[in-house]
């Protein structure tokens, strides 16, 4: 018989140790360590095998370009990969139950197989039959599609010997078992294995292959950290439910941008691109109404105008509220001190409720301003002119100071016919004579000299 090792594993961050403890010493976590029983195996310990055995190369032999990208002919998803999906890479993508992630990947897996390409889609957490009615709702049914409901990993690798496919996709990770490991599905020590196998099916056979990971209740990928070290990218989808938008965002990637954004659409057909996001996020927008601003926010080499809304009233209570949906809730409360101490707003004695429409999550310190302008717009009740943007990190201080990549905010301001912009005055040093000929631009140094340029004198 194999003998076995007993271990305690931390289910939040992947922190092992021989012995149970209440706090976890990594993560500071309490009540989290799991008992893992590890089998030691005598033969070889991994399944999957290279196809040849590697051997050390000069940096001059390895021609960079024979990477092949594969295009899904979804123009946000193959930007935000860079370029196309590199073939053999081994992809993490990341969210919260029903945001999405079996939907994209369903795309994803029509797009490639439509090309030629033999696709193995495991699907452990549900039936073939409803990922196949998913399917044909969404309009996918390519012929060299395969679905197949498994959880062992060895009936996984049988069914990958005997199809050959180009691209792999596990829903999810977490499901999949090796039954040589006494520990349950999900574990610590599976999800080490398995993400370890797949990778040298990747890399050793040039599989392309998607792992779709769940995450925890605080938001992070469930599982060890060494998952998220093995994949070549990792990516996270987030959005909100009731809009429909979803934000496909690169948190590692190896071939390619780190910092950029794929914007979708959910809707009855599927995930849809949203070439335009400014237009999509203030499509529903009122002007000359109190409590509204907007500002041109910044995801990699992209810039999109969102809105903020505020509303600011009087409290009945002695403890006032404050709350804030897509935006840093310590962030609003800096801010809602600077206009105490250096306007002079009296906010003491009022609620103060803050969103960013479209169901977002920005925490670029850009858009400072426009957060305390449309709080200042609701306290006066005076509506921000609807053809002005605003733009500036706002200190301590009260100073406004300035931010990067301004003339890509000011670019997408003038394409959705902006006449005036509020921004730093040190932004206003060496923009081109074009820029200023389009539109209005009005350099502050302080947050009141901003409320006065809006709103003018005012009563606080």
């Amino acid at each position: 018989m194999n003998k076995t090792k007993v271990s305690w594993a931390c289910r939040e961050c992947g922190h092992a140790q021989n012995k149970w403890s209440g706090s976890c010493p990594q993560c500071q976590n309490w009540n989290t360590f799991i008992e893992e029983v590890a089998a030691v195996e005598k033969k070889q310990r991994f399944e999957a095998k290279a196809a040849k055995a590697a051997r050390p190369m000069l940096i001059s032999e390895i021609n960079p370009d024979q990477s092949q990208r594969l295009e899904t002919k979804m123009g946000e998803l193959d930007r935000l990969f860079g370029g196309g999906i590199v073939a053999g890479s081994l992809n993490l993508i990341g969210g919260e139950p029903g945001v999405g992630k079996s939907t994209l990947l369903l795309q994803v897996a029509n797009a490639l197989a439509v090309q030629g390409l033999t696709v193995l889609y495991v699907c452990g957490e549900e039936s073939a039959e409803q990922t196949s009615l998913r399917a044909l709702r969404i309009g996918i049914n390519p012929p060299n599609l395969f679905l197949l409901s498994e959880t062992a990993f060895s009936s996984i690798m049988a069914q990958i010997d005997q199809i050959q496919p180009d691209i792999i996709i596990v829903d999810s990770v977490q499901i999949v078992y090796k039954s040589e490991i006494l520990s349950s599905p999900g574990s610590v020590v599976q999800v080490r294995e398995i993400a370890t196998e797949f990778m040298h099916i990747s890399k050793g056979r040039g599989i392309t292959t998607f792992l779709i990971g769940h995450v925890t209740k605080s938001g992070e990928l469930a599982g060890p950290r060494v998952l998220e070290h093995i994949v070549d990218s990792v990516f996270d989808f987030e959005g909100d439910r009731q809009m429909g938008f979803r934000l496909l965002r690169a948190i590692k990637n190896r071939f390619g941008p780190t910092d950029e954004i794929a914007i979708f659409q959910m809707k009855e057909t599927g995930l849809c691109e949203v070439p335009n996001p400014s237009q999509a996020f203030l499509q529903e927008r009122m002007t000359e109404v109190p409590g509204s601003a907007i500002v041109p926010g910044l995801e990699g080499v992209r810039s999109f105008l969102l809105e903020i809304q505020a509303l600011v009233s009087t409290t009945a209570f002695a403890t006032p509220s404050r709350r804030s949906a897509g935006l840093d809730q310590n962030r609003l409360a800096l801010l809602l001190a600077v206009l105490e101490k250096r306007v002079g707003y009296q906010l003491h004695h009022c609620d103060v409720f803050v969103a960013l429409a479209g169901g977002l999550k920005i925490a670029e310190p850009a858009i400072d301003l426009g957060i305390v302008m449309a709080i200042a717009s609701s306290f006066m009740n005076r509506p921000v002119p609807s053809d002005t943007i605003v733009i500036g990190e706002v200190g301590l201080g009260g100073e406004v100071r300035g931010v990067s990549r301004i003339e890509t905010r000011l670019k997408e301001a003038i394409h959705m016919g902006f006449k005036r912009c509020i921004l730093p005055k040190r932004n206003c040093k060496g923009l081109s004579t074009s820029l200023a000929e389009k539109i209005r631009l009005v350099g502050v140094e302080l947050v009141d000299e901003a409320i006065r340029e809006i709103f003018g004198e005012g009563e606080k």
